[in-house]
């Protein structure tokens, strides 16, 4: 068994291993570079995820108000036929707050 202690330092041995440390990473560099897309990481989304990205797009898209449903309950509150059950509108705020 060999055991370098304090000696002297030999600067050719150190250099030589510094120099075929250097060449060991410019080849790994070049391989990696040279990886074709296919070895490469990768992602793609299934056909059902994209169709939930789909939808959720046109759903993100409708108003959150509907007008029409609006337009109509202002119509018959102005002219006095809109009528409602207070029970039903107390039940349901009820039910949202719970």
């Amino acid at each position: 068994m060999i055991i370098d202690g304090n000696g002297p330092i030999d600067g050719k041995k150190l250099y030589s291993k510094v120099q075929d440390l250097n060449k060991n990473q410019d080849i790994e560099k070049k391989e990696n570079a040279q990886k074709t897309e296919s070895d490469r990481d990768k992602i793609s989304l299934s056909g059902k995820a994209k169709e939930i990205s789909e939808l959720k797009g046109l759903i993100n898209g409708l108003p959150d108000v509907r007008r029409d449903k609006v337009d109509a309950i202002k119509k018959a509150i102005d002219a006095g036929t809109y009528n409602f059950d207070a029970a039903k509108t107390v039940e349901k705020i009820l039910e949202e707050e719970f």
